[in-house]
């Protein structure tokens, strides 16, 4: 079948995450455990409730309707990417909760790339004509991962606990 290298791929990724994710806790062991930076900014909420109903609620709604009229390589498609995601989520969790480990800032970095990439080689399977509706949902993902990537990155400051210096803050507001 077509779609077993898309699951080989997944499956090698999977590995070479998970490997680099361990060798990078062991090599950070003896730093001191990681914690959010408290409060929240406001938006957080928002941002999150977003991702959980568009990164998720509307693929799984997706995948169900896909399952129900028969569409397997569109299954596979989402399955492979709700499995990658749901495999992130755990990351993050073992990393920020069980193990309190830097780490945690690294997860989404490894894998947003992969989850578009996975998302771009997903729209090759699903057909044009039929399925026209879920490319668009397909293509939608792709804006909204891309956009969390670059919120990630715009929040690494906060998340390394960079400090700001009042005096350069002050300055600023001078100018």
């Amino acid at each position: 079948m077509i779609l077993v290298p898309f699951f080989y791929e997944n499956l090698l990724f999977v590995a070479i995450a998970t490997l680099f994710f361990l060798i990078v806790g062991w090599a950070w062991k003896n730093a001191k455990p990681y914690t959010l930076p408290q409060p929240l900014p406001g938006w957080f909420r928002i941002w999150f409730l977003s991702i959980q109903i568009i990164g998720i609620g509307l693929p799984v709604v997706a995948l169900g309707w896909c399952f129900w009229q028969g569409y397997s390589r569109a299954v596979a498609v989402l399955l492979s990417y709700l499995l990658l995601l749901g495999l992130q989520i755990l990351s993050e969790s073992l990393c920020l909760r069980q193990f309190r480990s830097i780490v945690f800032v690294m997860v989404p970095y490894v894998y947003l790339p992969y989850r578009v990439w996975q998302l771009v080689t997903g729209l090759a399977y699903v057909p044009e004509v039929e399925l026209g509706w879920l490319r668009s949902i397909l293509i939608g993902q792709i804006v909204l991962w891309i956009g969390n990537y670059l919120l990630d990155l715009s929040q690494l400051p906060r998340l390394l606990h960079w400090q700001i210096d009042p005096s350069h803050q002050q300055s600023r507001q001078q100018d």
